[in-house]
């Protein structure tokens, strides 16, 4: 973020062996012991306007869903709105913020990755997971970093294009088993709301059908599966 409101331009990528003060959404603390995770965040300037924003976040999960598949050869799902899962525990979290620069608004998009056991504590276990657990395998962190950024960069220039909004949710939704026929509760705080899942709107809020049969779109909260399969 100082980087950004200093100037830096867009691509700017600062990668960290270790973070002291990691955290995700709603300011939750992201343990981040050293040369156990990816820590990167990277600044962006988009030439679209704000309303779209969201879809980044979108954008940079497809990426590291690319890049696990083509480092690791593994095949992770999507929670919405920034989690990446594998074997139903989190793998990675993505946090996308907004922030004022000289010139104009950039966006920070921020990913944290566990790459081996040490990376999850102890007491998260059943939560969480790592790439060393779930691909019995040792990480290639150079290579895996230069495929998501390769991957990063790819899923961007999409949604610059123009159909890229539309292909970047059209993607997303085929990638996610959260995204369509999924029992979920989503917590908003002060309220939770049930229902199934029924894709995406054009601006990434999450489509649910609650039990009235009305649809209500959200576009911030904490998903949480009722079911470990899709409902009808």
């Amino acid at each position: 973020m100082r980087q950004a409101k200093a100037g830096a331009p867009e691509g700017l990528c600062i990668i960290a062996r270790e973070q002291t003060a990691g955290r995700g959404r709603l300011d939750r603390s992201w343990h981040s012991p050293k040369d156990a995770g990816l820590y990167l965040s990277i600044v962006l300037r988009p030439r679209f306007e704000m309303a779209r924003w969201p879809l980044i976040s979108l954008a940079a999960a497809l990426a590291v869903r690319d890049a696990t598949l083509t480092a690791c050869d593994l095949v992770v799902d999507i929670k919405w709105p920034n989690d990446i899962l594998a074997d139903n525990r989190k793998l990675c979290g993505i946090l996308t913020e907004t922030v004022d620069t000289p010139d104009s608004q950039a966006a920070i998009v921020g990913i944290g990755m566990n790459l081996n056991d040490e990376s999850v504590p102890a007491e998260l276990n059943e939560q969480a997971t790592s790439l060393q657990s779930v691909t019995g395998a040792g990480v290639d962190r150079d290579f895996l970093i230069d495929q998501l950024l390769q991957a990063l960069s790819d899923r961007y220039e999409m949604l610059l294009s123009e159909n890229g909004a539309e292909q970047t949710i059209r993607e997303w939704c085929a990638a996610s088993s959260y995204a369509f026929g999924r029992q979920v509760r989503v917590s908003l705080g002060d309220a939770d709301v049930f229902g199934v899942t029924r894709g995406l709107e054009s601006d990434g809020g999450l489509r649910i059908e609650t039990r009235d049969g009305k649809i209500t779109t959200v576009r911030a909260g904490d998903v949480t599966a009722l079911r470990a399969t899709r409902a009808n």
